[in-house]
């Protein structure tokens, strides 16, 4: 009777054992952050403003360091370092290099402080903006977005007839993006809030009186 009784204990624990299992959720491996990134570097262009840092050596390096209008960048030792057109990674790499006749393995870092980038990489708002003027392309800005930095439209704007102007390739044929600014602006009509290239340039015409 004993082991009769023991023999039913046993399988009511067995039977519990398995059911507890089958409840139990089974835990899936959590997929793998997303490695790298597809976003281009920087390319600095005139205007920019840089800060060069060399390690152990203050006296080599630069804040707020300028790019000239003509791409070019000044330091000790190193007058004339053309920065336009090249990556902070690429122009530090050039800056080391030059440095490695005064200097045993210069480690130079370039941050940029102020953007402007290099013009192929700006886009430019002209015409009836409040304030025209070229800033830095970045990635999704759109119609609105440059409206925004702009400072809004002038009250002599014909926001309806304006135009942003690209070309797909350097020296390739111009495309004409018609843009009806006053639909977006007042009646809200989000279709017209296009995403802006890098090149691009946004005209905005003057309204006939």
């Amino acid at each position: 009777m004993k082991l009769r009784g023991t023999l039913h204990c046993m399988a009511m624990l067995l039977i519990l054992a398995v059911t507890a299992c089958a409840a139990a959720p089974t835990q899936l491996p959590e997929a793998a952050p997303p490695t790298g990134s597809s976003a281009p570097a920087y390319v600095i262009g005139p205007g920019d403003t840089l800060d060069v840092f060399v390690y152990l050596a203050p006296e080599l390096s630069a804040s707020a360091l300028p790019v000239r209008p003509d791409g070019r960048i000044s330091l000790p030792l190193v007058p004339d370092v053309v920065a336009a057109g090249r990556t902070p990674s690429e122009l530090a790499s050039e800056v080391a290099g030059q440095l490695r006749r005064y200097v045993i393995e210069p480690n130079v870092t370039i941050l940029v402080r102020g953007f402007v980038g290099a013009p192929s990489q700006q886009i430019r708002v002209i015409g009836e903006a409040a304030q025209p003027r070229a800033m830095p392309y970045r990635e999704g800005i759109t119609v609105l977005d440059v409206i925004i930095e702009a400072r809004g439209l002038t009250r002599y704007a014909a926001g309806n007839r304006a135009e942003i102007i690209r070309r797909d390739a350097p020296g390739g044929p111009v495309t004409k993006v018609p843009v009806r600014l006053d639909d977006l602006l007042r009646g809200g009509d989000i279709s017209q809030d296009v995403r802006m290239r890098p090149g691009d340039t946004l005209v905005i015409p003057q309204g006939w009186f």
